[in-house]
């Protein structure tokens, strides 16, 4: 392995290998974005106040608490794992970010996204796969979608940035994607 993303992508390989037919599993291994880099996506799909943000595999709520809290959007997160999910709505509760942040606990795949002005990935090349066709579906003409170092396959993308530097030594990638 040659860098992180390639590590990343190999163990969740792993992992997801044998759920890959399967419905309502886990798409992805918990790896949380680092808050430079988290902040720059935001930017790099010019969420504005009032929009609603979708965060898929949304961990520990960090991508949906900057929406709502810096950017003023209608944020909401899906996660599949349950621990998760009550962490990170029992923390946007403790900085009362209740009203303009959510979290679901529940799988991607089974979620309405036709309310979307934004949806935040970082998901496996296999998971970005599995939800493109939903996506196309049901994401309204504008909405964008920003990837975290792994494209949307069968897409391409609008732009694409790199992050030299997250404040760690590690570089990272973002995709941003027009419906």
């Amino acid at each position: 392995m040659t860098n992180r993303r390639e590590m990343i992508a190999a163990l969740g390989a792993v992992a997801l290998g044998a759920q890959e037919a399967k419905k309502g599993e886990k798409l992805a291994p918990y790896y949380p974005t680092p808050e430079l880099v988290v902040e720059k996506m935001l930017q790099f799909a010019a969420v504005k106040r009032g929009e609603t943000v979708f965060d898929l595999g949304s961990g520990d709520g960090r991508i949906v608490i900057m929406a709502a809290q810096k950017f003023g959007a209608n944020a909401m997160g899906v996660e599949f794992d349950k621990d998760l999910a009550v962490q990170s709505s029992e923390r946007i509760k403790r900085m009362n970010l209740a009203s303009k942040a959510k979290i679901i606990h529940g799988d991607m795949l089974q979620q309405d996204y036709s309310s979307a002005d934004v949806i935040t990935v970082y998901l496996l090349p296999v998971a970005n796969e599995k939800l493109r066709p939903l996506l196309e579906k049901q994401l309204k003409k504008g909405a964008r979608i920003v990837a975290h170092d792994f494209e949307v396959g069968g897409w391409k993308y609008d732009k694409q940035e790199i992050i030299e530097d997250d404040g760690e030594g590690r570089s990272h990638t973002i995709f941003l994607y027009k419906r």
